[in-house]
């Protein structure tokens, strides 16, 4: 079944409580609640409807699969009864990858970042064998931008703002590796964020139809926008607050706003 028909199949298998939510991508389902004051019962009625829901429309659960992550930041954490799907008690993970960027129940991006590192280490090895065939640099500079530089900037606007320092300097430290075999400047992993970051943002500002449209708000001057409003580091780091901040560098942005 493609992805579309699936959407379309699916259509109808809904978050049943305003804290939980469904997630649908692909073949990909997975269910997010917010648990507050301990009360799970929202949470946990939410998988057994869409348990349910998969029994009543012939689609088979793989609870072999199925993984569960409880993201906990307080002082005094209670214990979490598992899941059960079917009978069967979900497997209870400290990360897992979710279309294609692992995350972590600290949310940091450590075994992330680890992964994304060896998949670029292996990949070095073909480029110093073409290196060895004498190549030329422009040869092996798109070598390295589509078979490596993609993997280290999988998604990057997402996890690379609240990277740790010694995760940053593992992903600089291959794009460094390539420069030497290359033999020619290649751009760094931060500048290739930060660009990102800013083509993304602006395309979310043109585009009022977006989730996050009301995000970017100008300010009464219409030279910048309102700053998100952080109480921590790790959203100050994430893409919204730094979009905005792009922005708000950007004066070009904003000629160009007033020119339409």
């Amino acid at each position: 079944m493609s992805p579309f028909l699936y959407s379309l199949f699916t259509h109808d298998c809904r978050a049943l409580h305003g804290s939980n939510t469904i997630i649908k991508f692909a073949d990909d389902t997975t269910v997010i609640g917010l648990i507050k004051d301990n009360d799970e019962s929202a949470y946990r009625e939410e998988v057994d409807r869409l348990a349910t829901w998969c029994h009543n429309n012939n689609l088979l659960l793989n609870t072999n699969k199925t993984k569960e992550l409880v993201l906990d930041f307080r002082r005094k954490t209670d214990l979490h009864p598992p899941i059960h799907i079917n009978g069967a008690a979900v497997e209870r993970v400290s990360s897992f990858k979710f279309l294609g960027i692992h995350l972590s129940q600290d949310l940091t991006w450590t075994t992330n970042c680890s992964s994304l590192v060896k998949k670029a280490h292996q990949r070095l090895f073909f480029l110093r064998t073409l290196k060895k065939h004498h190549l030329s640099s422009g040869i092996l500079v798109n070598f390295y931008r589509c078979t490596i530089e993609s993997i280290l900037t999988s998604c990057v606007t997402v996890w690379y703002g609240n990277c740790s320092a010694s995760d940053r300097k593992a992903l600089q430290k291959v794009v460094k590796t390539a420069q030497r075999i290359a033999g020619a400047s290649l751009p760094a992993i931060e500048d290739i964020y930060r660009r990102r970051c800013h083509r993304r943002a602006k395309k979310v500002t043109k585009d009022s139809c977006h989730p996050a449209h009301g995000l970017f708000t100008l300010m009464p001057s219409g030279r910048r926008y309102r700053s998100l409003r952080t109480k921590t580091s790790r959203f100050r780091n994430s893409f919204f607050p730094t979009a905005v901040s792009l922005l708000n560098s950007d004066p070009s942005h904003f000629t160009s706003l007033q020119a339409q």
